[in-house]
């Protein structure tokens, strides 16, 4: 079963799916390959989840993440009245280019737009991904397009998104969309980070998006105040949710004000997506993505799949660009071996380009060393 996650900036999964398979078929494996790609939320992840289940793909117009006119895709899947939203696809960083990354600007509009248009279509489930972000906005911009307004001291609605928040006052919820009650949102995240702190939202994710120090301390003090006033208006403190810093803290909005549920991206996609089924007649399950390390154990995709391949009896291999120097026990006890795909001292950049060929290379090495040894086990 080839069940590998995005490799970050560089292979979708699905093509990492294909290029290990590749490398198996180079190598005369004569047994059957699953294809079984695999996200945890991260960008990309509901790409894959409208392929699983032939979603209708439906187009929006809607802001990008600097309140441009661009064009965004969500899924719709009729027989289960589920919609599918890629939040990066209306609010992404991929959107905008690195000269033009603007957390201090950068709103989650757009993916508010796409889900009006999804209750537009009466949705009963919004499934929403919400991996790879260009804001740290608090889900402010959802909210906005959601109906919800923010009130400044003098009473005066604040327009200047995420930055006016810092002098947000009250926040009024009469206009929120009231389709919200009869439909439930969930939110798959790949990170457990919280709302505030060092270990939050704009202190982790903020550089990321182009945040210098001093504009990281000032996205700080906007969710510290959403939190305070959000604590007042609905009894919910946002800070106290696990996840809810994901995607510069739309987690922790969308579960304060839209009672959205916040999962484990990866237990989430494996049990929706009836992977379990594929591992009742499998031998072996490769996984992987950018890099595998102790953070994997996190609850990143290539855990999720080890996991529960590991609770089948099936043994895994994963593979990354990058994996710990020394051994790790800790992801011993669900890798049977981790194989890094590039060469030693090959640099970022090239590594970056060369994934599918490395990935092909890889498969084939795994099929012609350790499948058709006929090792039951190999060791880390």
């Amino acid at each position: 079963v080839m069940a590998p996650n995005a490799f970050k900036n560089s292979l979708p999964a699905s093509e990492a799916a294909a290029a290990l398979a590749e490398g198996f078929q180079k190598a005369r494996f004569k047994g059957i390959i699953s294809h079984c790609p695999v996200g945890d939320g991260g960008d990309g992840t509901g790409t894959l989840l409208c392929r699983y289940f032939n979603a209708v793909p439906f187009y929006c117009d809607v802001k990008d993440p600097l309140g441009r006119p661009i064009q965004a895709p969500w899924g719709w899947i009729p027989e289960k009245q589920t919609a599918i939203i890629e939040m990066a696809d209306a609010s992404g960083l991929r959107l905008l280019k690195p000269e033009a990354y603007a957390p201090l600007k950068a709103t989650t509009a757009g993916c508010g737009q796409l889900i009006k248009a999804a209750l537009d279509k009466k949705a009963k489930q919004i499934i929403l991904c919400i991996g790879g972000s260009a804001t740290v906005d608090g889900g402010a911009g959802i909210l906005k397009e959601l109906g919800i307004i923010f009130y400044n001291k003098n009473g005066t609605s604040i327009e200047n998104l995420p930055t006016g928040l810092q002098n947000l006052e009250t926040v009024s919820i009469k206009a929120l969309d009231r389709r919200l009650a009869g439909t439930g949102i969930t939110i798959l995240c790949d990170v457990k980070n919280k709302l505030l702190g060092t270990a939050g939202a704009a202190a982790v994710f903020g550089p990321q998006k182009g945040a210098t120090p001093q504009e990281v301390t000032e996205l700080e003090k906007v969710l510290a105040r959403l939190d305070a006033v959000t604590e007042k208006t609905t009894g919910i403190r946002m800070r106290s949710l696990v996840s809810g810093g994901a995607a510069g803290g739309i987690a922790a909005a969308l579960a304060a004000y839209c009672n959205a549920e916040i999962v484990q991206g990866i237990d989430y996609f494996l049990e929706l997506t009836g992977f379990g089924q594929q591992l009742e007649k499998a031998d072996w399950v490769i996984t992987g993505e950018g890099a595998i390390d102790h953070q994997t154990l996190d609850g990143k995709a290539p855990f999720g799949v080890a996991k529960m391949a590991m609770g089948k009896g099936v043994k895994v291999i994963g593979v990354a660009g990058k994996i710990p120097e020394k051994e790790d026990r800790e992801l011993a006890k669900y890798f049977n071996k981790l194989i890094c795909i590039n060469e030693p001292g090959t640099p970022l950049s090239e590594a970056l380009t060369q994934t599918y060929p490395n990935l092909v290379k890889t498969g084939s090495a795994i099929c012609r060393q350790i499948i058709h040894s006929g090792i039951k086990h190999y060791p880390y």
